[in-house]
């Protein structure tokens, strides 16, 4: 008698493996990392980067150059290298505000052609001030009468960023 109940459990076909636990989870996962990869697709910028073998040399041509240098306790203003305005950092950052309302009135003198311009920094600026004067230099920031992104003017789009040139009272050696 034990040896025919052995032999009925060993005739038995095999157990199939129960997939729906596994199937669920790929229908909530999938759409899920799908709309996780648009929305970090969104997030990147474009930069104007040299290459890393090339020496800087100066640009000889008329346009004006805008460059916003990025120090660790001021940031200034600069076209074609003279400092136009210098904003000195406060305990919740700089005034992006003022800033960005100079970058604006720039834009309306400088010549419509000229789509660039230059974000200089020092080393040990926080990731997060970069990216604020970057922002401040690409678009115009948002106030209480703009409603969409679609109001906002674009003022210089193509940010290229750099090392901050040494303090005018540093001297080497």
């Amino acid at each position: 008698m034990i040896t025919s109940r052995l032999h009925r459990m060993r005739r038995r076909d095999p157990a199939e493996m129960n997939i729906t636990a596994f199937m669920n989870l790929m229908v909530i996962l999938v759409p899920f990392l799908l709309i996780t990869a648009v929305f970090s697709r969104l997030a990147v910028m474009q930069l104007a980067l040299p290459a890393p073998d090339t020496e800087s040399t100066p640009v000889e041509n008329e346009t004006d150059r805008l460059s916003v240098i990025v120090r660790t306790d001021v940031l200034q203003v600069a076209v074609n290298g003279g400092v136009l305005q210098s904003f000195p950092i406060h305990e919740d950052g700089f005034d992006l505000v003022a800033v960005n309302a100079l970058i604006a009135e720039l834009r309306d003198r400088i010549d419509a052609s000229v789509t660039s311009a230059t974000v200089l920094l020092e080393p040990d600026v926080e990731y997060d001030q970069m990216i604020q004067a970057m922002d401040a230099v690409r678009m115009k920031l948002p106030d209480e009468n703009t409603t969409s992104m679609a109001e906002r003017a674009r003022l210089f789009p193509d940010v290229a960023i750099g090392d901050a040139p040494p303090r005018a009272n540093e001297t080497d050696g």
